[in-house]
């Protein structure tokens, strides 16, 4: 008996059958880097222009969390996808390695700097510790397969990087840009440092809320003031705080000159409090009657001096805009140490700071009552301390949302300290700043407001801290006058020489004398540091502008949505402040990752989810298809079943290349590739398709629309691939001579779309698509990342057999298949092939259908196709088609052995028994014809 199976065209399953993607994957990863990958792309790409894509802060601790797994991928997706579109689009990955987390982390281990550890040696621990959590976490991201120069990234702590960091700040200095001052800002009592807005968040927190009186010290004057009141009893100003450690700095009470007071009769006692507001005080202290006694603008009390609560002093009344009826009582407790407000609105006073409070949140020693008492713990002794001075008026606790240190999660207070600050207002800087987003394209849409509510009231910036982990502010203060050295911009570029050699430990040890000589004596040296926010801000100068492989500005900022207050925000200003221009041309914003119910992950919750545990269970490719998978623009949802089920996608898109590769054995582009005219109609279509698949995934990458590729690409998989095309050609790919112009055509239409595709997932699922791209018969120049997207040629849209005739087509399979799955299911028709089908078409439908003529049998894949008029319908299943009603019946005739088709002429050839007259045709003769499917 002849063995027809070895007669038939059998594809190879090589691909499919390499170990799982976890184990694969850093092997592959091993020959990249043996092989120069990177390498070959950008030289592949020299001379083209440049995409550059600017890295934004990923620091954290040496460990990749799922955010920064998303944004790493990101970035990788983005650069492939222009590397492919012809870009030389270099990737300099960076991390920003100063600043108090790692600061805490040392002084953890080896003590605090100054008092157990030598600082410099301090400096070294912090620089060996950054370098170690750098070194893991590169490791981690190289692990995702993100390409990038990871021998040459760039750290805000190399010697060259803190140089310019410097160099930068001489600039903004050169620009009229920088400025000391003393006033409130927000400070870290735990960092004991000065914090920006960029670095505050806010979580809730229990305060007390209380309603403190200020006795009206000589109630002569204010009755000479306001006329006679009546009454009895005691007459005071009744503030309301929700700080009430501020109030031993206590120095005035402001009004509002314009607003309404009323003086109310409760019990023995005279109250003073908004008009407005009486109600709400009367309400919120359960004062009950009261009687009103008279009333008078704030600015009759102007000066009117004011017990203390609880000191032996008198503060007075003072009058400010900021005084509003939004809440409390309309009277202010006024204490310039701790409120920008109150510090300006004292400053008109000549009202200025006292300094209770020292860096760590202490009471100082000369404070009466709360010496050495922390500001975290005061509150309840100065209720205490109000309640024996009979001036506590009221008291409760609430949760409201208070500003906290986003690097120690501990609340911040206000606090007045000299500083250095990037002015907003001089030179019209924020102005500049707030012109400059307009020619900014930001993605998504929404990011363009957000960064503008951030700039709207953006107060100067303070960029100094006190800190010894960090690069230094390199100026000469005179001792006198405060003002810098008139050298100084000659003096900054003299140290950053010195730290490109020695780090910045060049300025903590220069000797004053060796840069200014006799003139040392006359100035101070700053010892303060920068803010953090400033190292990664000017990373467009100190890194962009450094490098002769990128540009400024760059094409594209990414980073995660929290960095409008960020990154993005310090990159503009300083960029505005040096250069009077946007460091970017696109900003790309994408959300956290949450679990699959939104909430945020937490580890105490227990619902983070590891990277690394993703890799080594699934593989690396499977969180990119992820990543791409998701809609970016808001929160990412990730759980165990979120990532099964894109396990399971990836598997289709998988098998999709599987059938492309083990169905290109044999052939050998050089002898076999057939010319575009000579394909077969339905091969001419699917190149067609995927030509306006290729047109989609090209713009879903120009737009940064990812989820639309995903979408797109599976579709094209499981729907015009799987469901029609690649189903309908296995009878010719496996039951047609082997180098017939059947199974050539098709292969030649598989290797166009292999070439497409392979390129198409490259920057998804980049392990994925190096394996195929292996696989891929014919000569290959470098690795698919260094290559262009595939040419593919489109159909005529009047071509008798265009892509809306194959459309047609298309629903007509779709019907009868669903007839044939009915008679599956109550007749037991087993195989599609079994069923002969008869189609009752209209002459429209039917003309349609005539165009490929006996064929329409493979199509439908099935072993007979009748087409008859509509007219003639009996017992027939109407169908979404218009013009088409379908009957099946099952085949009586014999099954080929070969091509499995229930055929009249099985055994017709007395030497083929077993076989069709088709089948004998491709074994032993010319080969059968096919024109169109």
């Amino acid at each position: 008996m002849t063995d027809y199976k070895s007669t038939l065209n059998l594809p190879s399953t090589k691909f499919a059958m390499k170990a799982n993607l976890a184990q694969r994957e850093p092997q592959m990863l091993k020959r990249w880097y043996e092989q120069d990958i990177y390498g070959q792309i950008r030289k592949a790409r020299e001379g083209a222009d440049k995409f550059i894509l600017h890295d934004g802060p990923p620091y954290a601790n040496g460990e990749i969390h799922i955010g920064h797994a998303v944004n790493k991928i990101l970035k990788d997706i983005i650069i492939k996808s222009k590397t492919l579109s012809g870009y030389d689009a270099p990737y300099v990955p960076g991390w920003d390695c100063h600043g108090l987390p790692i600061e805490n982390q040392v002084e953890k281990k080896i003590g605090k700097a100054g008092v157990k550890v030598e600082f410099a040696q301090f400096r070294k621990k912090c620089r060996e510790y950054a370098a170690k959590q750098v070194a893991g976490q590169k490791q981690g991201f190289i692990r995702l397969g993100v390409f990038g120069d990871w021998d040459n990234p760039y750290l805000t702590m190399d010697f060259k990087t803190e140089a310019d960091i410097v160099r930068a700040l001489g600039r903004i200095v050169d620009n009229g840009h920088l400025v000391k001052g003393y006033k409130p800002v927000y400070w870290s009592v735990a960092g004991r440092s000065a914090l920006a807005e960029a670095e505050v968040e806010y979580q809730d927190k229990t305060s007390y809320s209380i309603d403190v009186k200020f006795p009206v010290v000589d109630e002569a004057e204010l009755v000479e003031r306001i006329g006679e009141c009546g009454g009895s009893g005691q007459i005071s100003v009744v503030i309301w705080t929700t700080t009430p450690w501020t109030l031993p700095v206590n120095q005035a009470v402001s009004l509002n000159a314009e607003l309404e007071y009323v003086v109310l009769q409760h019990g023995d006692q005279r109250l003073i409090v908004a008009a407005a507001l009486k109600d709400s005080v009367v309400a919120r202290a359960e004062l009950g009657d009261v009687e009103e006694l008279a009333r008078f603008k704030g600015v009759d009390a102007e000066n009117l001096l004011l017990q203390h609560p609880f000191y032996h002093k008198k503060v007075p009344i003072i009058l400010g805009d900021h005084v509003t009826t939004d809440a409390g009582t309309g009277c202010v407790h006024t204490a310039p140490d701790h409120g920008v407000e109150d510090f300006n609105v004292g400053k008109k006073y000549g009202i200025g700071t006292i300094n209770y409070i020292d860096d760590g949140g202490y009471y100082r020693e000369t404070v009466p009552l709360f010496a050495g008492e922390h500001v975290y713990k005061v509150d309840e002794k100065v209720v205490t301390a109000l309640q024996e001075h009979s001036m506590l008026l009221h008291q409760e606790k609430f949760v409201h949302s208070y500003p906290h240190c986003w690097r120690t999660k501990t609340p911040l207070i206000y606090r007045a300290t000299p500083q250095w600050f990037i002015s907003m207002s001089a030179n019209k800087l924020l102005e500049n700043v707030n012109k400059s987003v307009d020619n900014v394209q930001w993605i998504p849409d929404w990011g363009e407001m957000r960064i503008r509510s951030m700039l709207e009231s953006s107060p100067d910036w303070c960029v100094s801290r006190q800190r010894t982990w960090g690069v230094p502010i390199t100026l000469f203060v005179h001792k006198e006058t405060e003002e810098l050295h008139p050298r100084t911009s000659e003096l900054i570029e003299a140290v950053a020489k010195l730290i490109e050699k020695d780090g910045m430990e060049a300025w903590f040890e220069a000797d004053p004398k060796d840069l200014l000589g006799d003139e040392a004596e006359q100035y101070n040296k700053v010892s303060d540091t920068l803010d953090v926010w400033f190292d990664s801000g000017v990373t467009h100068f100190s890194v962009m502008q450094q490098r002769d492989n990128l540009a400024y500005p760059a094409d594209l900022y990414l980073e995660g949505s929290d960095q409008h207050r960020g990154w993005f925000q310090s990159s503009l200003k300083t960029a505005m402040a040096i250069n009077n221009s946007a460091p970017y041309r696109q900003v790309l914003t994408h959300g956290f990752a949450v679990d699959a119910d939104g909430k945020k992950m937490s580890k105490s919750l227990g619902n983070t989810i590891s990277p690394q545990k993703v890799m080594n269970d699934l593989g690396g490719d499977v969180l990119r298809l992820w990543v791409a998978a998701t809609d970016f623009s808001g929160d990412m949802s990730v759980s165990e079943e979120i990532l099964k089920r894109t396990a399971d996608s990836y598997r289709r898109i998988r098998n999709t290349a599987r059938f492309f590769l083990s169905n290109l054995s044999g052939f050998d582009p050089k002898q076999h590739l057939l010319p575009y005219e000579e394909l077969i109609a339905l091969d001419k279509w699917a190149i067609d398709c995927a030509a306006r698949f290729q047109e989609d995934i090209l713009a879903g990458y120009d737009s940064y629309q990812l989820h639309t590729i995903y979408q797109k690409l599976h579709n094209f998989c499981v729907v015009d691939m799987g469901g029609y095309y690649l189903d309908i050609i296995k009878d010719r790919q496996y039951t047609t001579q082997e180098n017939s112009r059947a199974r050539r055509s098709a292969q030649t239409a598989l290797y166009h779309i292999v070439n497409a595709f392979v390129r198409w997932i490259a920057p998804i699922l980049s392990f994925t698509a190096d394996e195929i791209w292996q696989e891929i018969p014919g000569e290959k120049d470098g690795p698919v990342f260094a290559a262009t997207w595939w040419p593919l040629q489109r159909l005529s849209s009047d071509s008798e057999f265009s892509s809306e005739y194959w459309s047609f087509i298309a629903e007509v399979k779709t019907a009868v298949n669903k007839v044939i799955e009915e008679k599956r299911n109550s007749e037991g028709l087993g195989s599609s092939l079994a069923a002969e089908v008869t189609l009752y078409c209209s002459d429209d439908v039917a003309t349609k259908l005539a165009r490929i003529g006996d064929e329409l049998r493979f199509v439908l894949i099935c072993s007979s196709v009748a087409v008859k008029p509509f007219e003639q319908a009996n017992n027939a299943v109407s169908a979404e088609v218009e013009g088409l009603q379908i009957a099946v019946t099952k085949s009586e005739h014999k099954k080929c052995a070969r091509c499995w088709h229930f055929r009249e002429d099985v055994g017709a050839d007395e030497n083929h028994p077993e076989i069709c007259t088709r089948c004998v045709m491709n074994i032993e003769g010319d080969g059968e014809p096919r024109e169109f499917c």
